[in-house]
């Protein structure tokens, strides 16, 4: 029997330490990190990883619960797949979850249940704020995008990243991005430059 861990931030500045030492001191032998948002198992390389290497006996454990999911859906499905594996699972920080009792399926469930509604409510949260911005006339929202066209026609006519940038309302980032994808090298863009 194995006990292998699991950690999960949402973002890359946050840390995993905290996490690592806590499933080190539950007796994890191997821990599975990543930085990633968990309202999906898709993307979730490591999750994958740890799923597959699991076996029979052995003892899953993260955290907290939604350090694994944050989705009844998803929760279900993973805990589902560990269970048919035969493999324990535990939340270190909700001590009666215990998926090899009814009352720990239960306790589970309900856990789960309170972890979804918090991701539903920071939506709605956000969706209201977003629509209090927009009346009074504030939300901007994400830039369109600019067509390739656009920029490369303009760089075409001899006109500088900067100032095509600066036409456009877009970073020179983009601007240089989309001369790369294009196939424009450095050297095309100086003497598009040089030439005006």
């Amino acid at each position: 029997m194995a006990i292998i861990g699991y950690g999960r931030v949402s973002s890359t500045g946050q840390s995993l330490e905290i996490q690592a030492q806590q499933l080190r001191a539950a007796g994890c032998t191997k821990i599975f990190e990543e930085k990633v948002s968990g309202t999906s198992q898709k993307g979730r390389v490591q999750l994958a990883i740890a799923l597959d290497y699991v076996r029979d006996g052995d003892v899953f454990v993260v955290t907290r619960l939604d350090r694994l999911a944050r989705s009844m859906s998803d929760l279900r499905d993973i805990v589902d797949r560990l269970m048919e594996k035969g493999v324990e699972f535990r939340a270190i920080q909700q001590g009666a979850i215990d998926t090899t009792t009814s009352g720990g399926r239960l306790m589970l469930n309900m856990l789960a249940a309170v972890a979804e509604f918090e991701v539903d409510l920071r939506r709605e949260r956000q969706r209201e704020g977003i629509d209090k911005a927009k009346a009074a006339g504030v939300y901007r929202g994400r830039p369109k995008s600019i067509a390739a066209d656009e920029v490369l026609r303009l760089l075409r006519a001899g006109v500088g990243p900067a100032e095509t940038a600066r036409r456009l309302k877009i970073g020179r980032a983009s601007v240089y991005r989309i001369k790369r994808q294009a196939g424009m090298g450095l050297e095309a863009a100086q003497e598009l430059v040089e030439a005006a």
